[in-house]
Formats: structure tokens, sequence, C-alpha cells
């Protein structure tokens, strides 16, 4: 028996408020990671069409990256996804002195 979190649906609703398929998520082969492809992405695990399993072997992503992109939404919405402007959504910490 499955459990929730393993179940698989065969359609989400995507960011647009259209059904949304495993055949609408970016292909395997993606290099330029957009706002919008990383948002497909985490909405299709967070919905279940696809588990983070699946989606880190598709993509070539690590979990840590995938939970980076999961955690940006959460805290700044989209906005949170973009590469050129992480000085104003993440906190940049100097690097520990070790002693």
């Amino acid at each position: 028996m499955q459990s929730h979190s393993e179940q698989k649906v065969s359609q989400i609703i995507g960011l647009d408020g259209k059904p949304m398929t495993i055949d609408d998520l970016p292909p395997a082969d993606t290099k330029r990671w957009v706002i919008r492809r990383k948002a497909e992405v985490v909405a299709a695990v967070r919905g279940g069409l696809i588990s983070l399993d699946d989606a880190c072997n598709r993509y070539k992503l690590s979990v840590e990256e995938f939970l980076s992109w999961q955690k940006a939404i959460e805290k700044h919405g989209l906005p949170g996804l973009r590469t050129t402007r992480l000085q104003q959504y993440r906190p940049i910490h100097p690097p520990e002195l070790n002693n």
C-alpha cells in the first residue's frame, strides 16, 4: 500500500490555473532555469505529479537545490526564485572564522 506522499496523480492545477500533466513539465534536458520552470517543478512535486526523487533525477538537481527553490517560494513567492537579485531575497552571512 502506498502512503499519501507516494501516491501519484495524473494532473494538477498549474501556475496559470489550467490543468498540468507530466507532459507539461519542462524538458528533462533544461539548462536555463527561469522562474516559471522552477515554479512548475516545485508545484508538480507538491501536487504529487512527480516525486522529489524523480524530479531531482530527471533534472539533475540536488535535493538541496530543489528545497532552496521551495523555500524561496514559501518565503518570497515567485520573485524569490530570481537568481539576479539574490541579495534582496536571501540573507548574506559572513563566513565563519575558524579559530
